[in-house]
Parts: structure tokens; sequence; C-alpha cells
């Protein structure tokens, strides 16, 4: 290599080792770190009934499934759709608005149940058909659950399949939760630095170790709770928000 290109391959060697030392002397700074958890706990202040009503078609014997009835269809549809609309009066007169109310598409379900015993002492399968509408009630009110339960009851409602509680603004929870999380990582590196005798500075780096998320929380209805509606209380309790954050400060000796 001629000597005249020495001074410039040096130059070079020198200029691209330069920002790996800078980059070096950052990952040596003095710093804290620390994680931090919280736990929010809030109350529901929403809810979601859901129910079902059916209505059947007169059973037949297994082997005349192939020539079922329109006419027995029609007719168990026309019943299902009368408790329906007599279900949505009922609310409406218990106070809630109609589009609280959500009433889902026809549903229909072959059902096979046990008939009589034959004379070779078999026993015999019928089956039928059941036409069933699922329904959704919103509740923003949760001090009138009793009594918009009450009136499902009345409405003769198949099945109440239980209440969904939630929140009204579910981003203002989990940002309430962060926000403690990340509140609690500031005490614990305060109280720290100070025990240890250090100052704190800027932070490097934050990340969470834990998103807060709100979950809906289901209750399930016993059949003791259907037949005693009137009589029953009914509270959301409390749903647990958790956040997690990790925090790293760089940190200097007090002087």
């Amino acid at each position: 290599m001629p000597r005249s290109y020495l001074p410039h391959f040096l130059l070079g060697a020198l200029i691209a080792i330069a920002p790996l030392t800078a980059a070096q002397a950052d990952d040596t700074r003095s710093r804290l770190d620390v994680q931090a958890e919280a736990q929010l706990e809030v109350v529901p202040d929403r809810a979601t009934l859901s129910a079902r009503l059916w209505e059947r078609t007169p059973a037949i014997a297994r082997e005349e499934e192939d020539s079922s009835d329109p006419t027995a269809l029609r007719e168990a549809r026309d019943r299902l759709e009368e408790r329906a609309t007599e279900l949505i009066r009922t609310l409406e007169e218990a106070g809630l608005d109609r589009d609280a109310i959500s009433a889902g598409s026809l549903n229909v379900h072959p059902e096979h149940i046990p008939g009589a015993r034959t004379s070779e002492g078999d026993r015999e399968t019928l089956v039928r058909t059941r036409l069933e509408r699922p329904f959704q009630v919103k509740v923003a009110d949760l001090d009138s659950l009793p009594l918009l339960l009450d009136a499902l009851t009345e409405a003769g409602v198949n099945a109440l399949d239980g209440v969904m509680y939630d929140l009204a603004d579910r981003d203002a929870a989990t940002d309430e939760a962060l926000v403690m999380a990340l509140e609690k990582a500031r005490h614990k590196a305060e109280l720290m630095a100070s025990t240890l005798g250090v100052t704190l500075g800027s932070v490097l780096t934050v990340s969470e170790t834990q998103s807060p998320i709100y979950a809906p929380r289901m209750m399930a209805m016993s059949a003791d709770m259907r037949e005693s509606a009137p009589q029953a209380e009914y509270r959301p309790g409390t749903v647990t928000i958790d956040a997690g954050v990790s925090v790293s400060w760089e940190i200097e000796p007090e002087s």
C-alpha cells in the first residue's frame, strides 16, 4: 500500500470508531430500573341482560321427519313473534327505551326426544322443531335491573342467560390504572434514590409490563334466581384492572 494512503485510512478508522465509543459510554451510565404494578377496583355502571324466547312444533315420529308440516312451523313462528312483540311492549312499559332492546335473528333447531315404548319394547324417537329468538337488553341504570328482570319473567321468557356488567367509559378506567402504575413507579424510584443517596435524572426508558384491560363481568342466572326475581338483590360487585410498567432513570451521586 502506498505510504500516502495510510493517513487517510487511519483517519477513516478513527471516524468509524468514534460513534461506537459514544454508544458504549451511554450504556455504562448509572441507572435505576424500577418495575411497578397497580390494581384499580371499579364498580360497573352498565349491564346487558340476555334472554331467549322459543316455541316448538308438535313432536312426530322420526320416520316422518322428512314430511315436516309447514303449517305447524308457521303457527309456531306466529306464536313466537306474538310473544316477542309482547316482550318488547312489557319492557317499554317498565321504562326501557326501544333502542335498548335488541332482538336477534330467528334460529331453528331440530330436537330429538324419547317417545313411548313400542309393542316390541323399544322406545321410539320423536322429532320436533324449536324456533328461538335471543334478546339483549341494555341497562344504563343498574337500579332498574330488578324491575327489568321482573318484567322479563312476567313476559314469559324461556331462558334468562345472565347479566353482563360493563363500564360506560372503559378507556377512562384503563387510563387511570396505567397512571396509578406510573405514579407507583415514580414513588419507588424516589424512595430508592433517597435511601441510596443518589439523584434521579431523566427517564431513559419506559414500557408496559402488563397492559390494563377491562373485561366485562358475567353473572349467570340460576334457576332459583329466575323464580325469585322480584325479591332478589343484584349487586355488580367490583372488577379489578391490573396495570404494570417498567421505568429506568439516569442517576447521579448527590453533591
